[in-house]
């Protein structure tokens, strides 16, 4: 990256987070924002204090080139909250896009003045590169809350089935147990 992007984008790193973790607030219903924005304690507001960690996390690791190896665990954190309460597929993962915005708004200026543009184009590649990752992530979220949900089902059937006395074992013959032996 480009040494006069990079120190931009560290400079107004604050301010850039400030405004990406707002844009993701704005998703929620307005009832939750004022909660999510101002309780900073992580036990009291996990969901905001992931936001905040990962965030940071994600943007460090793209400012620093570090690769999305280092981001992919922040942005699983922020995926897994977003799957688990019901987002559609493009609101959940929406936020990765919003980075763009974000910093070409608090840049705008630096973009018209140092001709930044091929660079910024080389760090909006990255974050088009991370939302890919991101995809992959939510659809493996979104197979693993599948399989609880059916395991679950599957569970509460067996006990009611069993609590109505509708289930009972079949008692195996001696050489049907023989034929489910391992043989060496």
């Amino acid at each position: 990256m480009d040494m006069k992007l990079k120190g931009l984008l560290e400079e107004k790193k604050s301010t850039i987070l400030s405004g990406w973790f707002n844009v993701i607030i704005e998703t929620y219903p307005a009832d939750n924002t004022g909660f999510l924005k101002k309780q900073k304690n992580r036990f009291a507001n996990p969901v905001g204090h992931t936001f905040s960690q990962g965030l940071e996390g994600i943007l460090e690791a793209l400012i620093e080139e570090k690769g999305l190896a280092v981001a992919l665990p922040f942005l699983e954190d922020i995926i897994k909250v977003r799957a688990v309460q019901n987002f559609t597929p493009s609101k959940a993962l929406g936020f990765i896009f919003t980075l763009k915005k974000v910093v070409r708004e608090e840049l705008k200026t630096e973009i018209r003045q140092d001709q930044i543009d091929n660079e910024l184009m080389s760090f909006e590649s990255r974050i088009d590169d991370l939302a890919l990752s991101a995809f992959d992530i939510y659809m493996k979220c979104g197979e693993q809350l599948n399989q609880l949900k059916f395991d679950e089902l599957k569970r509460m059937t067996f006990t009611l089935l069993k609590k109505a006395n509708l289930m009972y074992e079949i008692p195996m013959e001696e050489s049907e147990q023989k034929d489910l032996e391992p043989t060496i």
